[in-house]
């Protein structure tokens, strides 16, 4: 079982920043997920939240705002860390370490994606990334993009537990996802996890930073687990092994 930072280790760094993803290098992670948005001058930029008030205080629309807006955006001191700005997926690609599986989900809750699945695809494929890279998202529009532009990739569609469960697990997921499937942890169970495994999906769940929650799922068969805490996570791991 990998263990992933979710965007990067955003417990102890300003999460989806060049400083969150040194962070989960530093604990010793396995990887990271990230997330990917268009945003108003056309670049592909690392940001979970569709607007900027949580992350600054500020009123923006990513998909709007040209990138040199953002650059003024300080997305560390609201959530209580050293400030920090949006990074470029380029730039982050370019940081992380050659060993590091990457996570990217695309951030879109339209049909218009933006360009958002053909360049990111452009920018894994064009960096030679595809054996590190796994793409995820809850839009299958974005997975169906991906797919058409770059059908290599290997593309996982994330289940929201806050929709109808069987559509998802057994409709949409078998029709856009070549790699993995991306539940919640509370929705693994071991008969689930066992049929994806025997479809040849591997399993990726979301978010775990609990160490009795995180064994259970490992001897279930997952094989990414994502979490805030990297560091802290495999370190209890150890002592319940």
């Amino acid at each position: 079982m990998l263990l992933l930072a979710h965007r990067g280790a955003s417990a102890d760094a300003p999460e989806n920043t060049l400083e969150a993803f040194a962070e989960a290098v530093t604990q010793g992670a396995d990887g990271v997920e990230l997330d990917a948005m268009v945003c108003g001058s056309g670049e592909v930029v690392v940001c979970h939240d569709e607007r900027l008030d949580r992350l600054a205080r500020l009123p923006w629309e990513v998909r709007t705002t040209s990138y040199w807006k953002l650059q003024r955006a300080d997305v560390g001191t609201p959530l209580g860390f050293a400030p920090a700005r949006i990074p470029l997926l380029e730039e982050v690609l370019e940081a992380l370490p050659s060993h590091f599986l990457i996570n990217i989900e695309l951030k879109c809750e339209r049909v218009n994606d933006d360009g958002l699945s053909r360049k990111v695809a452009e920018i894994v494929t064009r960096r030679g990334l595809g054996d590190r890279v796994v793409v995820s998202s809850f839009n299958p529009l974005c997975l169906f993009r991906l797919a058409a532009a770059a059908p290599t990739l290997r593309r996982g569609f994330l289940i929201d537990p806050d929709r109808p469960w069987a559509p998802q697990a057994y409709v949409i997921s078998p029709l856009v996802s070549s790699h993995s499937v991306h539940p919640h942890h509370e929705a693994c169970t071991p008969e689930r996890v066992a049929a994806w495994n025997a479809a040849g999906l591997r399993v990726a769940a979301w978010t775990v930073d609990d160490a009795e929650r995180a064994r259970a799922l490992r001897e279930m068969g997952i094989s990414y687990l994502i979490t805030n805490r990297p560091g802290a996570l495999r370190e209890a791991l150890r002592r319940v092994a």
